[in-house]
Formats: C-alpha cells, sequence, structure tokens
C-alpha cells in the first residue's frame, strides 16, 4: 500500500490539531525562564512527565504570573483543569491553552527556537494553593480520554494486587453512580492507550451498567485460544452504576472480556471495527529470564518495524501524542518511514529544501525509533508530463541529483546528531512501482536506471553511511521478476541493498498462509509459497548486488479473507487467532529466509484497504481511520510483541534441514555468539481456511536436537504469547507437539545447529 495514502490523509488532522484551542500569549521574561533548566533533564520519561508539583519544580514569576516549569522537550506537561502552557527557551517562546495535558514538542507548539533544547511551564491561577496542585498533578496521573470509560472518571488511583497466579480479579473494589446516558452494559481497561500491561501489573477492570432493576452481571475473559481465563459475577444496583474491579495477569497475551446481565441480557456493544460481545486488553511478555537483554552494537541492527500511527498521549486533544510512542515501544517496533520526498520537500521549484535548517521530526529526535529515509516521487515542476508523478523519470536528472545530495548531507547531519549508536543510514527510491499498483511505473527501464543512478550518486556525494536500497515491488515474486529484468542491466551498481513489500498471494490473508502454493508449477516466480519465493530473491540479490549487502521487507500485512468486512459480528475469535498466527509465520519466514528487517502492516485498522489489517482495532469509525486516538488490541498484538522480545537481537542461521512435510523451522543465534532460538509450526492447508475454520487443534509431532547426544536437561519454549515453559531434552534431543501457532525454543548449544541448518543464499549476518 503507499504510505502516500496515509500521508495525504493525516494533513487534515495535522492542521486540525494546530488549530484546536491554542491561543497566543506575551512571551516570558529572559530572566526568569533561566530556571526552567531546573525542571527536567531532556530524555528522561519519568522526569520529563513530572506534574507540576513536583519536588524538583520550583515556581516562577514571570510578567507577574506565576508559572511552574512541568516537562521538558518531548514530555508531557500534566495539570488539572484548561491551563496556559509556556514552551521554549530564554529568548524564544511561545504560550499556547491546553486543557488537562500539554505534549511538549514542536508538533505541538511549532518551534520557537530552531535546533535548540525546549521545556514547558505551565500557569497557575490565583486560586491555586500547593494543596491544589498537589491534587491536579493526582487527578492528571489517572486521567486518560483515550481509555477511561466515559463515566469511570472515579477509577482509584492505587490498585491492588489480586491474589494467586494467572489472570485473575477480584470482587469489585468499588461501587458509584454513573452517568445516566449510554449503553446498558460497558466496559473497559485503565492504560496508557494501547490498553497493554505488563505482566503482573495491577490494572481495573471497570464495568458500567444500566439495568431498570437490580441485577447480576456475569463476566468471563477468554484468550487467544478462545479458552475462559478467568470469570464471576457480582451484583449491580437498578440505574447507572460504575464497577471497578482490581485485576492483573502472570499470563502474557491476548484476553477478550466478555458480560452480560441475568435479567437484562445485553451485551457490550460494537466499537469502531471492533465486533460487538467483546473488549480487549493485552499483557505483554517477560522473556529476560531465558532471554537476558541484548546489547546491540549499532542500533540499526534491530529487526522489526512498523507502518501506522496513533495518537494516545494521556489528556490527548486531537494529536498531542507523537503517532508512535506508547504503541511502537511496548510493542518493540524499531524502524518507521521519514519523508524526504523531492515532491514534499520541494512542491513548488528547486532549491527551497535547505539542509542545514531542515528540522528532524519530533518523535524521531529520541533516537530510539530509526528512520527508513523514502525518496520516492517527483514534484509537477520536474516532471515531464508537468503533474507531480511517480511513474516517470524527472525530465532533468541533474537537478534530481542535487536535490538527493541536500538529502544525503541532512540525513547525514541527523544521524550523527539524533542517532549516534546507528551505523548507516538508509533510503528507499521507489514504493511499489508495480504496473497495477496506485504508483506504476509508466516509463522506460532505462530511465529507471538512470533515475537510480542519480540517486545513488546524489546521496552517496554527502552521506558516507549511506545504504540506498530498491526497487520494492508488491509482492517478493514481483521483486524476484524485476531483478531478473533489470539486473542485467546493471541496476544493482545503484543499489546497495534491496527493499521489497513482503506479500505473497492474491491476498493475504487466514485462508492464504505463507506456507499455501497456490501454482505448484511456478513456485517462486508467479504466486507461490513464501519461502521459495524469499529463496529465489536471495539468489537474485546474490547475482547482482554485493557480499552482504541487507534486505530490508519494509511492507507486509495480513487482512481478513477476500470478500469480507467490518461488521458487528465479525471477525470472530477464531478469525483473529487465525490473523495472530498468520502474521507471526509471515514475518518469522521473512527473517528466516534471509530478511535482515522486516515492517509489520499495520498498526490500526484503516480505510483504503482490504479489511482487517491492523493489530488493533479502531475503536470510533466503523471502517476504521489513520492516526487514531483510540485503539483496543487484537491477537496479533500481542503475537508481535511476543515475536520481537524473542527474534529481534538475533542473526539468521536459516531453516532446519530435511523436515517432514507440514513442519516448518527457523534456527536464529543471538547477538555476540549467544543462544539460539528456533522458531516451530505445524501447517496443513487442507485443515486450514475459513469455511471449515482455523484449526487450533491440528498438531505435529517432532524431535529437535538442541545439544549433544547423550545428554539430558532442560530447554525454555515460548508459546506465540510469550509465555515460557521448561521442556525436558533426552540425549540431546527434545520432543515437541507443534500446532499452526509458533513456539520458540531456547537452547545453548550452537554447535549441534551448524549443520542442521540451510544458511540463506548470499546472507551475512550484518
Amino acid at each position: 500500500m503507499s504510505n502516500v495514502r496515509e500521508y495525504q490523509a493525516l494533513q487534515p488532522v495535522a492542521r486540525a490539531c494546530a488549530a484546536h484551542g491554542l491561543a497566543l500569549r506575551a512571551a516570558a521574561s529572559a530572566a526568569a525562564f533561566i530556571l526552567l533548566g531546573i525542571a527536567a533533564s531532556s530524555g528522561r520519561a519519568a522526569e520529563a512527565s513530572a506534574g507540576p508539583d513536583s519536588a524538583k519544580n520550583a515556581d516562577l514569576t514571570v510578567d507577574g504570573r506565576k508559572w511552574t516549569p512541568c516537562a521538558a522537550e518531548y514530555g508531557t506537561c500534566r495539570f488539572s483543569g484548561t491551563r496556559d502552557v509556556l514552551y521554549g527557551t530564554v529568548e524564544q517562546h511561545v504560550v499556547k491553552t491546553f486543557s488537562n495535558s500539554a505534549e511538549c514538542n514542536n508538533g505541538v507548539f511549532g518551534d520557537p527556537a530552531p535546533g535548540v533544547e525546549k521545556r514547558c511551564a505551565v500557569a497557575l491561577t490565583a486560586a491555586d494553593s500547593s494543596t491544589a496542585a498537589k491534587a491536579a498533578a493526582a487527578a492528571s496521573a489517572n486521567a486518560d480520554a483515550d481509555t477511561t470509560p466515559k463515566s469511570a472518571a472515579t477509577v482509584p488511583a492505587a490498585l491492588k494486587m489480586p491474589p494467586g497466579q494467572g489472570l485473575r480479579c477480584a470482587a469489585p473494589s468499588s461501587q458509584v453512580r454513573a452517568a445516566a446516558n449510554g449503553d446498558l452494559l460497558e466496559a473497559d481497561t485503565q492504560s496508557d492507550g494501547t490498553r497493554l500491561f505488563a505482566t503482573d501489573q495491577p490494572f481495573a477492570l471497570v464495568f458500567t451498567t444500566r439495568p431498570a432493576q437490580s441485577d447480576t452481571l456475569n463476566w468471563q475473559i477468554r484468550d487467544t485460544w478462545n479458552t475462559v481465563r478467568a470469570s464471576g459475577h457480582f451484583p449491580v444496583a437498578a440505574g447507572a452504576t460504575l464497577s471497578t474491579l482490581n485485576c492483573a495477569s502472570s499470563i502474557a497475551g491476548y484476553f477478550a472480556v466478555s458480560a452480560s446481565l441475568e435479567r437484562a441480557h445485553g451485551q457490550l456493544e460494537s466499537r469502531g471495527t471492533r465486533p460487538a460481545g467483546i473488549v480487549t486488553f493485552g499483557v505483554l511478555p517477560d522473556t529476560s529470564a531465558a532471554l537476558p537483554t541484548v546489547r546491540f552494537p549499532y542500533e540499526d541492527l534491530h529487526r522489526f518495524g512498523g507502518q501506522g500511527t496513533a495518537y494516545l498521549a494521556p489528556g490527548q486533544h486531537c494529536c498531542d501524542g507523537d503517532g508512535y510512542r506508547p504503541a511502537y515501544t511496548a510493542l518493540g517496533l524499531a524502524w518507521a518511514n521519514d519523508n524526504r520526498n523531492w515532491y514534499m520537500e520541494e512542491p513548488k521549484n528547486a532549491g527551497t529544501f535547505d539542509p542545514a535548517s531542515k528540522q528532524l521530526l519530533p518523535y524521531f529526535r529520541r533516537g530510539d525509533i530509526m528512520r527508513l529515509i523514502q525518496l520516492d516521487g517527483i514534484p509537477q515542476w520536474a516532471s515531464p508530463t508537468g503533474k507531480e508523478t511517480h511513474s516517470y523519470a524527472p525530465a532533468s536528472l541533474a537537478q534530481m541529483k542535487d536535490y538527493m545530495a541536500k538529502v544525503g548531507a541532512e540525513s547525514n547531519r541527523t544521524r550523527m546528531t539524533y542517532f549516534p549508536k546507528q551505523r548507516d543510514n538508509y533510503y528507499q527510491v521507489t514504493w511499489e512501482p508495480d504496473a497495477d499498483g496506485g504508483l506504476p511505473w509508466r516509463d522506460t527501464d532505462a530511465n529507471f536506471l538512470a533515475m537510480y543512478k542519480a540517486v545513488w550518486e546524489g546521496i552517496h556525494q554527502t552521506d558516507p553511511h549511506a545504504v540506498v536500497m530498491g526497487v520494492t515491488y508488491a509482492s517478493v515474486q514481483a521483486n524476484v521478476a524485476w531483478m531478473r529484468r533489470l539486473g542485467p542491466l546493471g541496476i544493482g551498481r545503484y543499489m546497495d541493498g534491496m527493499t521489497i513489500h513482503g506479500y505473497y498471494d492474491i491476498g493475504t490473508t487466514p485462508s492464504h498462509p505463507p506456507e499455501r502454493v497456490a501454482d505448484p508449477g511456478n513456485a517462486g516466480t508467479v504466486q507461490g509459497a513464501l519461502p521459495a519465493a524469499m529463496r529465489a530473491l536471495r539468489h537474485e540479490m546474490h547475482l547482482y548486488l554485493k557480499s552482504g549487502a541487507p534486505l530490508f521487507v519494509t511492507e507486509t500485512g495480513i487482512s481478513y479473507d477476500i470478500g469480507q468486512a467490518y461488521g458487528k459480528n465479525y471477525p470472530d475469535a477464531n478469525v483473529l487467532y487465525a490473523q495472530a498466527a498468520v502474521v507471526a509465520r509471515t514475518h518469522l519466514i521473512l527473517l528466516g529466509e534471509g530478511a535482515d528487517m522486516t515492517y509489520v502492516f499495520y498498526l490500526a485498522d484503516m480505510p483504503d484497504a482490504a479489511p482487517g489489517y491492523g493489530i488493533f482495532f479502531e475503536l470510533d469509525h466503523t471502517n476504521g481511520a489513520y492516526g487514531p486516538t483510540r485503539i483496543s488490541p487484537k491477537p496479533a498484538a500481542l503475537a508481535v510483541a511476543a515475536m520481537t522480545r524473542i527474534i529481534d537481537g538475533t542473526e539468521t542461521l536459516g531453516p532446519l534441514k530435511a523436515t517432514p512435510k507440514g513442519i516448518y523451522a527457523y534456527a536464529f543465534r543471538r547477538l555476540g555468539g549467544g543462544k539460539i532460538v528456533t522458531a516451530l509450526w505445524t501447517h496443513d492447508n487442507d485443515a486450514w481456511n475459513a469455511k471449515t475454520g482455523f484449526s487450533a487443534s491440528q498438531s505435529a509431532d517432532y524431535r529437535l536436537r538442541v545439544d549433544a547426544p547423550g545428554t539430558s536437561g532442560e530447554v525454555t519454549a515460548f508459546d506465540m504469547m510469550g509465555n515460557a515453559s521448561s521442556l525436558p531434552y533426552r540425549d540431546g534431543v527434545a520432543s515437541l507437539k507443534l500446532s499452526p501457532t509458533p513456539i520458540y525454543v531456547v537452547s545453548a548449544n550452537a554447535g549441534v545447529f551448524k549443520d542442521a541448518v540451510t544458511p540463506p543464499e548470499g546472507y551475512v549476518p550484518r
């Protein structure tokens, strides 16, 4: 899918946010504002989100008004009510008005002081006192317009841990009156907007009921496999009542809450793309006992990225969040796209892009989410057709080269400033130039090569750490075909690496999983199984690109089945289970067959595409939306969270040799000569389709060698959600019961895998 659609769709949202409730005030005095440096150190979350009563934040008097420092740049300034917020530096700053919170970054305020660290302070009213300030801070700690039910303003801040193990919820800790208007039955969890929680972290499950007479509420919580993990019941009074349960879980994964009233019946209503009958949340896995944190010699060795944004800042107003946090960091996604497209940066005429003054977007400046720099498309003034286009080379390749040299200079400066632990900059030249796609190439092969040459030479002229990549056709098989066509013409001279999109079938869906061979006679060249297509691609790379050239898969998603649509009763639990399994299996195949990095597509359900691509539900629009403010996880989100924690920080060893039909197994090794992680599952397409149901009970026995002959012991196995269990082995072999959902076996003896795998052709660990 073209990122242009998302970019264009978000522009009206961004413009609306810029105009939302912003009142410019007089600048504060420079001398007093110096004291804002006391407030917080940049980049430290604990200080950046400190409330106005923080012990470190002494009140200031500026132009006769009192201010309290509240956040460093990129932090969150939180308070109660509607307040003026001062943002900037001593000499250059602005004041704008917000309610309950403000995100302190240029995306919200503009940039009053380019290239300089900025801070926020919140204005105090005459009625404020130290007690009131503390109360405001406490209120802001609980306030979350995204995740708290509309009537749940009284959710307690201090939650008690329910006793026991597993997923458990105590009887209601409070029952209070709620707003009279609303559904018969509502439920939600209180979180940072992701509806994701740490293992054994207490959280509130809040039910709102509005029966005409006293009643009993029955509730259940089911996991990815539709197994009941917790249940209970409690009495509710007539009228509108809000009941809060304290919950926690030692089990990681996706969970769906259902509920009904014994007398009034009813169910939870649908919200956006989430079907009726459920509300969902997730518990993130902790895999550190078996897999300690990896030390990355370079940050660009991270193996997972994503497409899609969500603005989830607590107390948000339109777009206060940066779009990526907290969702990306919770899921373990370390890459995102950044636009330096010529038609965006110089839309009217040449020479307007200044590499010395171009400011990196605030959400990249933290350095924990890296940039894949997009270069596709040319402006109308440079186009041979007189229109902005992706379909033709520019009229002047010299002008394109000059522009790319400026992009290289800016990107090199950016890397050194914000990404000092990143080895290289990565550029993607074209985006899905498929003839039948949204950005089709209509020009000649010769002009395609000439354009790549201009880009490559321009970027490398100014960026000594540039990795220029292409050709990024939509499917693995199309990339194979085009490399066979363009490789002999010399395109490899202008590609330091390869980017592809990882689609593999006519619809990548639960019923079209990556193991399915749609055309057995042409596997790997037209529609065929993903492993065969990836092997064909690695062969073309080996022929035409330099040794060790990286392979980035910059988009692959799994939608719902062809012909389906969002609806009150769709998708059901079986479809969601199947989607999670296929999402994990697809990305494991891509990495296991030699990709260095892979992007999860898409964060939340969005329009303009087949339904269901999101790994989160979008809760406000029945067909999804770009840049949503309310999301709720699907099983796929928690499968991704487990996969990133287990597979990130590895190098690929390759598929295991001589696996029986229907068994898939890929071995990875942790960086620095660490442990081996083997991902395994089974698949039988005859038992896996929407008509008969996606079988969770399908199984196959497999014996995996994890140690030398004659040895015995235990290894750790993680399920698809990241839950660990001990697995015994005898004579060096562990006996496994495989299912359609991947498991991950962690073992220590790398020597037994040396001759047990087939390394991807030409793959060189980075």
